[in-house]
């Protein structure tokens, strides 16, 4: 179930690689920390999260290399750094499930969507297993056969 499709959410951007590349176990929702230019640049679209992961540190989580392109009309007196570590936003009990599952189990989290919810900017986390070659393999042929079944259910 994923939190993205639900009806008054607008998506600003989505990391569909991590469905290629990883079995994601289980979803959260986390606020996201940030800057005024940051706000203004995410309501344009302009957003990517094709190479940014989760770390959690000191019982709080960060979103590294995610990349927000600055407006050129946003603000002239703040540096922008569009790559910066942001503070995510989870509860308490949160951290600490996620925390004993990527230490404990060796799972791994990965931001998967970033919507707006509420006027609030959010972003999806999947906590995460790693796919090996062959998994990917699997996934493509019985997304295939899958096609396949529909079209020949279709003809008939």
């Amino acid at each position: 179930m994923s939190k993205k499709t639900t009806p008054g959410n607008h998506q600003i951007a989505s990391n569909k690689k991590a469905y290629h590349d990883y079995f994601i176990e289980e979803h959260y929702e986390a606020g996201l920390a940030l800057q005024g230019w940051e706000v203004k640049s995410l309501r344009a679209s302009h957003a990517h999260l094709k190479e940014s992961y989760v770390l959690l540190r000191d019982g709080e989580a960060f979103l590294f290399g995610c990349h927000i392109s600055p407006l050129t009309s946003a603000s002239t007196h703040v540096q922008a750094d569009p790559t910066r570590t942001r503070k995510l936003l989870l509860h308490k009990e949160e951290i600490s499930r996620l925390i004993g599952s990527v230490e404990r189990k060796g799972y791994t989290l990965i931001p998967l969507a970033m919507y707006w919810k509420r006027n609030r900017a959010k972003l999806d986390i999947g906590l995460a297993r790693g796919k090996k070659e062959h998994d990917k393999r699997a996934t493509e042929k019985d997304r295939d056969w899958e096609r396949d079944k529909q079209r020949l259910m279709r003809e008939r």
